[in-house]
């Protein structure tokens, strides 16, 4: 691991266990093994290595969602994916990205972090809906609607149809953040609830 990414790996683990506030750019340094000027050299200030955080999580997100064979950010190109997938398929894609925001150690870090921040300051609060609550209910409505436009979907509420898919899921990520031991459970109940999500709403494509 170079040096930029270093500082980015040790300036998250320090954010996940003492929050964003809390941490300074020298601790930082001092974790990597340079001095802060070396530090600079990199990253010109502390919301700059946070940013690159961001842009790395969001690269690894990307390069997951790829080999699972979508783009996991654009709908218009996800949608004829799923309009053409078995159920078998469409389980092992929503086991394999829960799996990964579940395990990757790079996300489920910076989740810990936003999860303690947001009680603190506002943007934090923010980056935290957008990641966890906004983002992901805009993808799968949008979604949603070019499926039941194309005639994949029985006709339903979109905004409801969005609230009954994602919702289970949210809510099962966060208890195996708070009870790990809880994952094959959750696993279960998650294979379940794709299940007949697709036999509830994808009737249409049989």
């Amino acid at each position: 691991m170079d040096t930029k990414h270093r500082i980015l790996d040790e300036a998250l683990t320090l954010f996940s266990q003492k929050g964003y506030a809390n941490v300074y750019v020298g601790e930082i340094a001092d974790r990597v093994g340079i001095k802060a000027p070396s530090l600079y050299k990199h990253y010109k200030n502390k919301q700059a290595i946070f940013d690159a955080i961001i842009d790395e999580m969001n690269r690894r997100y990307e390069e997951q969602a790829g080999a699972l064979n979508i783009s996991g950010m654009n709908p218009s190109e996800d949608a004829s994916v799923y309009m053409n997938i078995s159920e078998d398929k469409l389980v092992e894609i929503g086991l394999g990205l829960f799996t990964y925001f579940l395990h990757d150690d790079y996300t489920s870090r910076f989740r810990k972090m936003l999860t303690i921040e947001q009680f603190h300051h506002k943007e934090f609060a923010d980056i935290y809906t957008s990641q966890y609550v906004d983002g992901p209910i805009s993808y799968q409505k949008m979604l949603f609607q070019l499926m039941l436009s194309s005639g994949a979907f029985v006709p339903a509420d979109t905004d409801v149809m969005t609230l009954q898919f994602y919702s289970p899921i949210y809510m099962l990520l966060t208890l195996c953040d708070r009870d790990p031991g809880r994952e094959k459970e959750a696993l279960a109940l998650l294979e379940k609830h794709i299940r007949q999500f697709d036999r509830l709403y994808g009737g249409a494509k049989e």
